[in-house]
């Protein structure tokens, strides 16, 4: 399979609640709740929640931003 986007990075897409939750360093039930109420960029697949670690690095950076000014 040939990906047409050619800047998504290889290994970036989370699947499941689950992978979103370790990477992020928080229970499933919290990472479910941070998709559920779009407050991290997210999407589904098929009816499975995923996001690009890319998307929730750069979420961060912002939300760090944002509490320090």
């Amino acid at each position: 399979m040939q990906i047409a986007n050619d800047n998504i990075i290889e290994g970036d897409l989370l699947v499941g609640a689950k992978a979103i939750a370790r990477f992020l360093g928080v229970t499933q039930r919290q990472a479910y709740r941070l998709t559920t109420d779009r407050i991290i960029p997210s999407m589904k697949l098929g009816g499975t929640v995923a996001a690009r670690r890319s998307s929730l690095a750069r979420w961060m950076s912002e939300a760090e931003a944002r509490a320090a000014a």
